[in-house]
């Protein structure tokens, strides 16, 4: 009897062999960290050293650090294993991540500056809960950088009737369309950020530090250098922005999603899922009034929250724009929301003890879709919820509120900033409350129900009760 020869089982349809980054990211790595390294190192140290020590401890910092590299390359892969991104990284301390796509909220193509002189681009994965970018992907071409975050965006869910394609990586075609809806001209750009605290204070900084000079007749190198570095750290956040906002651009994909792409020296295109979005901020800054502008900022679920300190998350909506200008685009991702019809109530007059300069600048109302709040005295500020990003409640009542009959409500979200209605009267907090616990359920739409109808029983025996948010009773 013949036996049939052996055959290897079918491979599981998304699976695929472990890549490598590209053979040139150790050098772009290092290149990074041997930058940061001379940027540690001060000027009194290249005064103490001399310029030709100093070389060579660059040098020998350069060579290890490279070296470094190359082995953290041979150590690091990525594959797709069905629904989860697989990465593989390390020598001495071995990392394997899998991270589960139906967690990945947005996908982010970075390319700085060596990047964009090689050919290459970094991709950065941000995940539900994440405080940080899980998985930077540094190197791959742009080609399979593109490639691979749309497929990634496939599996997620994230990419309307995509789950079938997303199985093997699609195959290279012609750009499908994108519908523009922004661009900022980078002159508007440049004199928003002229006109910030630290741009209008630098020239008496300047002027202090000259008129030491002359007055104790010093100008050495070491002292020169020092006042240029302390006032470059002046203009820091400045020219930051300038850098990362350049050539700012707004699109609509063929999906219905938002691209954003901006930056000089390290441009970034990110695809955000309109259902990502989980609040829109509004800022009107105390300089920028006169003429007439204002930014807006995207909370994106996955995205680290304000209180990390990360500048480097994508939130950008508007760098600087008009306000017809932030009504079109607030109306394009919020859809049936006027920016301009936001009204909102202040406080009551006895919320004065608490906030004796600022309370008129307060007030938060309750539209059909969001919850908008507003503070700020010098700098103004407005922030709008869809209910249906809402992920808590809240009414806090401190020891003084509790004296004046106040408290304050909280409506949190994923994306790490929540509306807050500041000082409202004890009454109207409650009903703020039950309002939002109400709405949200409404726009977030029923629970799917289990088809066994003695589970059903179990998991809904009564309807929902929202008799907690009435509030404690009053003497």
């Amino acid at each position: 009897m013949t036996t049939p020869p052996e055959t290897d089982p079918p491979a599981t349809p998304g699976d695929e062999p472990r890549r490598r980054l590209h053979p040139l990211s150790p050098l772009l790595n290092g290149a990074k960290s041997i930058a940061v390294i001379v940027a540690a190192l001060s000027w009194q140290t290249l005064s103490e050293v001399g310029v030709g020590r100093f070389a060579v401890v660059v040098t020998v910092i350069a060579v290890g650090v490279v070296i470094f590299s190359v082995v953290g390359w041979l150590n690091t892969g990525y594959h797709v294993v069905g629904r989860e991104l697989r990465i593989a990284e390390g020598l001495i301390w071995r990392r394997n991540r899998a991270i589960p796509l139906d967690r990945l909220q947005a996908v982010e193509l970075r390319r700085p500056l060596l990047a964009q002189l090689t050919g290459l681009a970094e991709l950065r994965l941000e995940v539900v809960g994440g405080g940080k970018t899980e998985a930077p992907l540094a190197y791959l071409t742009v080609r399979e950088a593109a490639a691979l975050r749309e497929r990634l965006l496939a599996l997620a869910g994230r990419t309307p009737g995509a789950a079938g394609r997303a199985v093997h990586e699609p195959a290279a075609g012609p750009p499908a369309l994108e519908r523009p809806l922004l661009r900022v001209d980078n002159r508007d750009l440049l004199i928003s950020q002229l006109l910030t605290p630290q741009a209008l204070l630098l020239p008496l900084g300047v002027a202090f530090v000259a008129t030491q000079f002359v007055l104790e007749h010093s100008w050495t190198f070491i002292g020169i250098a020092s006042t240029v570095t302390a006032m470059a750290g002046v203009l820091l956040q400045p020219i930051r922005r300038v850098l990362q906002d350049w050539d700012f651009r707004l699109a609509r994909d063929p999906d219905g999603r938002l691209a954003v792409r901006h930056g000089l020296l390290e441009t970034r295109s990110q695809i955000v899922p309109l259902n990502r979005v989980q609040s829109i901020g509004v800022t009107w800054p105390l300089f920028w009034r006169a003429k007439g502008w204002l930014h807006m900022r995207l909370d994106i679920a996955g995205y680290a929250g304000p209180q990390s300190g990360n500048d480097k998350h994508s939130d950008r909506l508007l760098p600087v724009g008009a306000l017809a200008t932030a009504r079109e685009l607030a109306w394009e991702v919020l859809p049936g929301v006027d920016l301009a019809a936001l009204v909102t109530t202040p406080p009551p007059a006895r919320a004065r003890w608490l906030n004796p300069i600022a309370l008129n600048s307060m007030g938060a109302a309750l539209t059909d879709e969001v919850f908008v709040s507003r503070s700020g005295l010098l700098t103004r500020e407005v922030t709008i919820v869809p209910y249906a990003r809402l992920q808590s409640v809240r009414v806090i009542q401190g020891p003084l509120q509790r004296r004046l009959g106040l408290a304050t409500v909280y409506g949190d979200t994923a994306g790490g900033r929540s509306g807050v209605a500041r000082d409202r009267d004890v009454a109207e907090a409650w009903w703020l409350a039950e309002q939002l616990s109400i709405r949200a359920r409404h726009a977030r739409g029923p629970a799917p129900r289990p088809a066994d109808p003695v589970a059903e029983a179990v998991a809904d025996p009564a309807p929902e009760d929202d008799s907690f948010w009435r509030g404690p009773e009053r003497s």
